[in-house]
């Protein structure tokens, strides 16, 4: 069994919901048979987390560890089998999910956007319903969805 010794990431940056986790020399070691090995970024060096789902998505990248002149090449996916690398992963994701979430400001953007879209897909509704009316000769119904529009807008039936 493979257990990591020491595991601190070099640089992170969270993009959205999505963790990048950079390694570099002597920034993760892992012991194998009592000895231990040191991360060398010469193929794979970094991580990529979804935080939603706290899933490394980079399972195919090749981590090399290296002790004196003996190398040991683990896909990210073996690693995370054979070894206790989440015990080192989840202090660090559960730390970058806080900076996952968007800002205040991005919600209430996002807000005002997704209302816009209701108020647009309604006043839609009502337009159609209103040809509708129209085509059926229903002059009752027309009056009202007329003014259930003016109210929709503010007082303005358009």
């Amino acid at each position: 069994m493979i257990t990591v010794q020491f595991m601190k990431p070099f640089y992170t940056k969270v993009s959205g919901t999505k963790l990048r986790l950079v390694f570099a020399y002597q920034y993760f070691s892992i012991m194998k048979d009592d000895e231990i090995y040191h991360f060398i970024p010469i193929e794979g060096k970094e991580m990529t987390v979804d935080l939603n789902t706290m899933q490394v998505e980079n399972l195919s990248e090749v981590f090399v560890f290296q002790r004196g002149n003996r190398f040991i090449r683990l896909p990210l996916y073996q690693l995370l089998l054979v070894s206790n690398v989440n015990e080192h992963l989840m202090p660090i994701l559960e730390g970058s999910a806080v900076d996952a979430k968007p800002a205040k400001d991005e919600v209430e953007e996002m807000d005002v956007e997704i209302l816009g879209l209701i108020h647009s897909l309604e006043e839609e509704n009502l337009s159609r319903l209103i040809d509708d009316a129209l085509a059926e000769r229903n002059e009752a119904l027309f009056y009202d969805l007329i003014m259930q529009k003016g109210k929709l807008n503010g007082g303005y039936a358009m």
